[in-house]
């Protein structure tokens, strides 16, 4: 008897295998020279790059505000999705206080505490999407896509860290972008949600286009950076993908 994979199996192992195909062809992928190097060094009541510093605010305040809603029932999330997205909330906590230390005295080795907690936001999104996508059913099966995203994604780091191959980094946040939406298409998603992760995209998309050119915007507007307009995007993305969450 002939078998067949059903289309939307196929069109995710599809999108797997061109993401890891992406990543060999990128391999190795070094950190720009001079990254560390931003265009606003202004201090601000003593505390050096304020600017890069405290424009991070903005992931704890959307962390700490989604997680309370999400723990007192305000988020009519599905069952098998709340370990992801209490990850994705909990993770935009310690993000924004790696980014902050990172920014104090950008460096490659507190890089490395700036990216770790971005990616198990990620990975807790991730997770959270496949969950309402596939409905695991209950017990630890619904904690298997998180704890295993989390493992990878902090793998993914580091080895960046040790090798200095960005690569399997840059394949994490391809993959957060791309799959997400390709979930929600082939499986019902509610109208509110895919208009939501549509606007955090494009914030998104947005944030990385500021944060390659943070000294052409710091020296066209003069007040402000392209990195610190990255994390306020960055932050919109967050707020965006928090408000678009069923309410009960």
């Amino acid at each position: 008897m002939k078998t067949t994979i059903a289309p939307r199996p196929l069109a995710l192992i599809a999108l797997a295998i061109a993401l890891a195909a992406l990543t060999v062809w990128l391999s190795p992928l070094a950190l720009p020279a001079g990254y560390h190097a931003f265009a606003d060094r202004r201090a601000l009541f003593g505390l050096p790059n304020a600017a890069d510093v405290l424009s991070n605010a903005g992931f704890a305040l959307v962390g700490i505000l989604g997680l309370a809603e999400l723990f007192r029932g305000r988020l009519a999330v599905a069952r098998a999705a709340l370990p992801g997205y209490a990850l994705f909330f909990a993770a935009l906590v310690p993000t924004a206080l790696g980014s902050a230390w990172y920014h104090l005295a950008p460096d490659d080795a507190r890089l490395f505490w700036d990216q770790l907690p971005i990616v198990l936001a990620a990975a807790g999104l991730l997770s959270a999407t496949l969950a309402e996508a596939l409905r695991p059913s209950q017990g630890l099966l619904q904690m298997m896509p998180t704890v295993v995203l989390s493992v990878l994604a902090a793998l993914v780091v580091l080895y960046g860290r040790v090798s200095g191959d960005l690569a399997p980094y840059v394949a994490v946040h391809l993959a957060l972008i791309a799959f997400v939406p390709l979930l929600q298409a082939l499986y019902p998603t509610p109208v509110r949600q895919r208009f939501s992760i549509a606007i955090a995209i494009a914030f998104y998309l947005v944030a990385r286009a500021c944060e390659l050119a943070d000294l052409t915007l710091y020296d066209a507007l003069g007040f402000v950076s392209g990195h610190t307009l990255k994390h306020l995007f960055m932050s919109i993305a967050a707020l965006a993908v928090w408000r678009g969450l069923p309410h009960p």
